[in-house]
């Protein structure tokens, strides 16, 4: 799944595209996603202006003139193709520009998802609804998250990944951060003092900024809007490298919580 780092490469490229135009045609090729589609997204969005592009969590926003905001999530397996030659079987929504630039949302598993929104009822939208800071703004600071892990006993990874603790985390980023800060993903939450939450927010500071540098991390069918790969997988210090050397030389460990892959070190992180 196309994780924050991801979202904001495919968000910084659809603005090259979109931003400043006026929309001339918006056509959905199937009613639905993940969920329906809204009925009048056709009619909000054509002959809109996009005022600017933005991203919340992992969901990518699309400002008009009319104080609208499309609000997309890329699932599973989703991307923005621009100007493609021609349309492919997965391309279920496309936007058309006046000056005749062309943007289509493909998605083969069609687990993303399309909704709109008034720009005044934006933070009230059913996924934003008591979500988190965001991790890159300075809203998000070592008191914040001491505040918000008070008490809980959840492993430290499991409430990172928590969208109303910190909002769009996902699981690769977690691990890294997790190992860059030296901390077990296994360590009760509430039992990390303020100086280790200080080195954990500056690593996922640091290997967001990183990971958004190089476009993200390439994962399944994720690719830019132009095509491009990510290509911070080659700089995962344990995420995927189960049995690969730690930089202290000790083996990377892998244990399945939750249904996801926990990659890290079982010396460096305690």
């Amino acid at each position: 799944m196309p994780e924050l780092p991801e979202v904001e490469t495919t968000v910084a490229g659809l603005r090259k595209v979109l931003e400043g135009d006026v929309i001339a045609r918006a056509q959905a090729f199937r009613a639905d996603l993940r969920w329906p589609m809204p009925v009048d997204l056709r009619q909000r969005l054509t002959g809109a202006r996009v005022t600017g592009l933005g991203r919340r969590a992992k969901y990518g926003l699309i400002y008009t003139d009319r104080d609208d905001v499309l609000i997309f999530h890329l699932g599973m397996s989703g991307r923005w193709r621009v100007d493609p030659s021609k349309m492919e079987k997965h391309d279920h929504f496309v936007i058309e520009t006046q000056s005749g630039r062309l943007a289509a949302l493909n998605d083969p598993r069609r687990f993303g998802s399309l909704d709109i929104t008034s720009l005044i009822e934006l933070d009230n939208f059913k996924a934003f609804k008591g979500m988190g800071p965001e991790p890159l703004s300075d809203d998000f600071d070592a008191s914040v998250l001491m505040a918000a892990l008070h008490g809980r006993t959840a492993p430290i990874k499991a409430m990172l990944l928590n969208q109303n603790v910190v909002a769009g985390l996902g699981n690769i980023y977690v691990c890294e951060a997790l190992h860059m800060a030296g901390i077990s993903p296994a360590t009760a939450a509430r039992k990390i003092n303020k100086s280790r939450l200080e080195r954990l927010v500056a690593a996922i500071k640091e290997v967001l900024t990183a990971a958004i540098a190089v476009g993200g991390s390439t994962l399944r069918d994720f690719a830019a809007p132009d095509g491009e790969l990510g290509y911070f997988a080659k700089d995962w210090r344990v995420y995927g490298r189960e049995g690969q050397a730690c930089i202290c030389g000790a083996p990377v460990l892998r244990q399945i919580d939750s249904g996801r892959s926990t990659f890290y070190c079982g010396k460096c992180q305690r």
